[in-house]
């Protein structure tokens, strides 16, 4: 089996995750049911690191426990050195679902966390507002959810995560029931806005394409109970765009991702999975 490179924090440098023998249990009346057997890794400051691996494997499980809405059974999880223990301001999270009010138009949804904050609601109307434009919604700011599409209700979700400035983004499979078309248009969208704002960003995903253009670095996790099997950093150079999915090195960094998950989960890749790895591959289910 692969194991994790200890891609870190630059020399000098404190992390402003770290996650030391993270460990979840779940306590059912028929038995206990490890999630996760021992997390360990590293986020620097303005770093997207991607957690990749098939559905159950433990993603969901490590980043709630990092956005303090769940308590680790073991280990430790600091945020800028202080122990995460609950929810904090200084987190942004983005569910699979967008969770917007139905009720509240796009601009009102998005200044929703600064009325539960009991932030002067004025001053950051126009961060609102530019937000929305930068995500290609200024006609759209009036908008119930209701009359917005899927993608333009994860827009939202995006820019309500990001109105009150948080330190770190987490995502949770943001993107997965989105349309193909949607899912990659959303990518480079979600690229662009952190070129402008410098975000540290942890990315649940299961699809390989996804992680591997997104990402600073990628780990993948294995295993039931999970572990950190790779930790391996990306190659690419920012800002990127798409034509990167259609060089060699992408396709031979999306195989190894492939091949790490398959050997990781007790599933040798067979001649049509290798054939699927060869070419990148896409969503592990």
């Amino acid at each position: 089996m692969p194991q994790p490179t200890n891609a870190t924090a630059a020399a000098g440098e404190s992390p402003l995750v770290s996650v030391s023998k993270v460990q979840k249990t779940y306590l059912t009346r028929q038995a206990p049911v490890h999630a996760v057997a021992s997390a360990s890794l590293d986020v620097a400051r303005g770093e997207f690191v991607s957690l990749l691996g098939p559905s159950g494997c433990g993603k969901s499980t490590l980043l709630m426990m990092i956005a303090g809405l769940e308590a680790p059974t073991g280990g430790l999880i600091t945020l800028a050195g202080s122990e995460v223990k609950k929810p904090r301001r200084d987190i942004g999270i983005i569910f699979q679902d967008a969770t917007l009010l139905p009720w509240k138009s796009a601009l009102d949804n998005v200044l929703f966390p600064i009325r539960i904050l009991k932030l002067p609601m004025e001053s950051y109307r126009q961060r609102a507002r530019d937000l929305l434009a930068m995500v290609g919604l200024t006609d759209f700011e009036n908008k119930k959810p209701s009359e917005l599409s899927g993608g333009m209700r994860q827009r939202v979700a995006i820019c309500r995560a990001l109105i009150h400035d948080p330190e770190i983004l987490l995502m949770d499979e943001p993107f997965s029931a989105l349309d193909a078309i949607t899912r990659d248009q959303m990518n480079v969208a979600l690229s662009e806005i952190l070129e402008t704002y410098k975000k540290t960003v942890i990315f649940v995903t299961h699809s390989i394409r996804e992680a591997a253009f997104l990402s600073d670095r990628v780990v993948v996790m294995g295993g039931r109970p999970s572990t950190i099997v790779l930790d391996m950093k990306m190659p690419f150079p920012r800002p990127r765009r798409f034509e990167i999915e259609e060089t060699a090195e992408f396709t031979s960094v999306c195989r190894k991702l492939r091949l790490t998950i398959e050997e990781a989960h007790g599933h040798p890749p067979a001649a049509s999975n290798a054939s699927s790895a060869s070419r990148g591959g896409g969503v592990i289910e």
